[in-house]
């Protein structure tokens, strides 16, 4: 811990610049990409272990 941090008090409102656009998070793309990457890994696991030629 550093001596500004000791000494300096908290923010009282902690993330009060962020954005408020009550957008949200693009959670199906980052899905739809993790599955597909974990769908390419297993397919590569098969053709490694000799279970697709």
């Amino acid at each position: 811990m550093t001596a500004d941090a000791k000494t300096v008090p908290a923010a009282k409102k902690v993330g009060e610049d962020v954005a408020k656009s009550n957008a949200k998070p693009p959670y199906p793309f980052r899905l739809s990409w993790a599955l597909g990457l974990l769908a390419l890994n297993f397919l590569m696991a098969a053709y490694y272990f000799h279970i697709i030629e």
